[in-house]
């Protein structure tokens, strides 16, 4: 194993153990409190298998086979599964409950033009038309590199200000940004977590090893959605026919100053990777971060249909349930399966695939 190597699994690795950590703290205080929560999430419901409270969480998204959503069941019409075996489950609700919510936007040059406009419009939308009051969210953006433009906030002027403020630039480290984004996740006030990530490209200059990463997300709690732009770049300065706009100037290349290595053609476990405009967008990628958290992948073919994606997105946290169980093992350090039917078999039903019994 090269030396780089070593570097990027210890990091993640310790990454994973920050996370863990993290869920610990989260739930330390409950027991010393009475197990006491705010108002809006019942205090049963912020029970964590890690902190040592055994109760399996399980957020379930219901879809008829329109793909429409599904309100109104009941905890009689679920059946839970773990490692094959029926479970009973103890706690139920099927109303909306705050979410902590990371937003994870590609800054990349692909973006620039009419998908960054395009996304800023969708933002806008989604953050104040279309979430809760009680959403709290923070904001990654990445490039060549990850950067957090805002910590956890419930302030919307302060989040579209800091999208609005984006200029596109260099290459696409999506994975990096990810593994940042989810041991924030962690800590969100709310027991429910959630993560959107808005791409455009593959990633091409990333440190983090995707299979590492793919273990994080299984031992993280949180629902992980992708937008994924898969139409031709826009450049800046370019428009539709019928508009006429001026063509600004050519800027330099801006060059990292600093922490992970600047843009450039990179090579390794996920092959070829090159500063392209071309580099569409990695469906199967962005589905092996999204699918076994219980949240999905979402492709769209023209930036405008961005609005109506992340709409979908936040009415589908509005109309999930919430179901949990009592542990079946110990903490063995082994992964668990977790499978959630209902009782009409024309319904399809979207929920995590299981858990890591961290001891």
């Amino acid at each position: 194993m090269t030396g780089s190597t070593v570097t990027t699994v210890t990091k993640v690795t310790m990454t994973r153990r920050v996370l863990a950590a993290l869920s610990l703290a989260a739930v330390v205080p409950l027991v010393v409190a009475g197990q006491q929560r705010p108002e809006q999430e019942p205090d049963d419901r912020a029970l964590v298998f890690r902190g040592g409270i055994e109760l399996i969480n399980v957020t379930a998204t219901v879809t008829d086979a329109r793909g429409r959503f599904v309100s109104g069941l009941t905890k009689d019409d679920f059946r839970v599964y773990q490692d094959g075996e029926l479970v009973d489950v103890t706690h139920f609700n099927n109303e909306r409950v705050p979410v902590s919510l990371g937003i994870v936007l590609d800054t990349s040059e692909s973006m620039d033009g009419q998908k960054m406009a395009a996304a800023q419009r969708a933002l806008d939308r989604f953050l104040f038309d279309l979430l809760g009051p009680d959403d709290e969210i923070f904001l990654y953006r990445f490039d060549y590199t990850p950067e957090l433009l805002q910590d956890w906030t419930v302030d919307r002027i302060r989040l579209s200000r800091a999208i609005r403020d984006i200029r596109p630039r260099g290459n696409t480290a999506l994975y990096d940004a990810v593994a940042e984004s989810v041991p924030r996740v962690a800590r969100g006030q709310h027991f429910k977590k959630a993560l959107l990530i808005i791409s455009d490209g593959n990633d091409n200059n990333s440190e983090t090893d995707v299979r590492e990463l793919r273990e994080l997300i299984r031992e993280s709690e949180a629902l992980i959605y992708a937008i994924g732009i898969d139409g031709p770049s826009t450049p800046a300065g370019w428009n539709r026919p019928g508009q006429t706009i001026q063509i600004p100037r050519p800027t330099p290349f801006p060059f990292p100053g600093g922490g992970r290595r600047p843009p450039q053609i990179q090579t390794g476990r996920r092959g070829l990777r090159t500063a392209s405009r071309g580099d569409r967008v990695d469906v199967t990628a962005l589905r092996d971060l999204t699918d076994a958290s219980g949240g999905r992948t979402e492709i769209v073919r023209d930036a405008d249909d961005l609005d109506p994606a992340t709409a979908g997105i936040a009415d589908e946290l509005s109309r999930q349930y919430y179901l949990g169980y009592p542990a079946q093992t110990g903490k063995d350090g082994r992964w668990h399966s977790i499978r959630v039917e209902v009782r009409n078999t024309a319904y399809r039903v979207r929920s995590r695939r299981g858990f890591m019994a961290t001891p």
